[in-house]
């Protein structure tokens, strides 16, 4: 069974920035990939960056240049830096993780005011 915990998600004003962390637990495997996803309110989940195990990153237009995911395999952990956040960042970020199925963090939200 694996386990994903989000943390890190807040309030803050339009262009600025802020970290989330997502630590895996369970039967982890560094070499599959991690990824954020994000939901806002009346909208679809949409990907916001994937990391695969080799470190290939792959990023939404919208976040290209102003988010940055990265992993630590030693800790089981992904993290996404948010910079230049703007209001339509705001939504409830999600971890995720797949093997042979797809597992998903509880959320955390994301306000961004402008």
């Amino acid at each position: 069974q694996v386990r994903l915990v989000e943390s890190g998600g807040g309030l803050v004003q339009a262009g600025g920035s802020l970290r989330l962390s997502c630590a895996a637990s369970g039967s982890i495997s560094s070499s599959n990939a991690m990824g954020w996803y994000r939901q806002a309110p009346g909208k679809q989940r949409e990907l916001v960056a994937v990391i695969n195990s080799g470190g290939r990153t792959n990023y939404a237009d919208s976040v290209k240049g102003r988010f940055t995911i990265s992993r630590d395999n030693a800790k089981n952990t992904v993290y996404l830096q948010m910079n230049s956040l703007k209001p339509e960042d705001t939504a409830v970020y999600y971890c995720r993780y797949n093997d042979y199925s797809t597992y998903w963090g509880q959320g955390t939200q994301v306000t961004v005011s402008s």
